[in-house]
């Protein structure tokens, strides 16, 4: 095992590496096509990694809020239209999930009110908007589950064969 690192600043995934205990050599032996060259210009920023890269790092550290990390921080299309998603446990996630159909049941008539004609008219985008905030939330919240159950399958905790349709 080499040296341990220093450095204060480090970045998600030098410390996503480190928490395997994997030396740079290790992690690229491990992931067969990234040298340790590489992984120390991705974790000094000097270069940005590939989204090929990205997955590869996920799976090995067994960690698949890389990936979310890449899309909403480094990708320029993902920055632009990929909220970043934070690891919550599963019962706050349940809450929110919860809490976000409890009012959209009640604004479900309303929005049907205002989708119907096909038409967005001036004195409905107040509504509409404020349905639509609580839309993202419930996105969020879905998107929060995937990826409380993503971390999940990559602890072991559950075997992913067990959730195939």
């Amino acid at each position: 095992m080499g040296r341990k690192s220093t450095k204060e600043n480090k970045n998600i995934y030098q410390i996503s590496r480190e928490n395997m205990e994997y030396s740079r050599e290790g992690a690229a032996e491990k992931l067969g096509f990234i040298s340790s060259d590489r992984i120390e210009k991705i974790e000094n920023e000097k270069s940005l990694p590939h989204p090929e890269e990205i997955l590869a790092m996920a799976d090995c550290y067994k960690n698949p809020s890389l990936c979310n990390y890449f899309c909403s921080h480094e990708c320029p299309i993902g920055i632009e239209y990929v909220p970043e998603i934070k690891s919550k446990e599963l019962s706050q996630i349940t809450l929110e999930m919860l809490a976000t159909l409890n009012k959209l049941a009640h604004e479900k008539e309303r929005l049907i009110e205002i989708t119907v004609d096909g038409e967005l008219s001036e004195e409905e985008i107040p509504d509409f908007l404020k349905i639509k905030k609580e839309l993202e939330k419930m996105a969020l919240a879905i998107d929060s589950l995937n990826l409380w159950l993503d971390h999940t399958i990559a602890s072991g905790k559950i075997d992913k064969n067990l959730l195939a349709d």
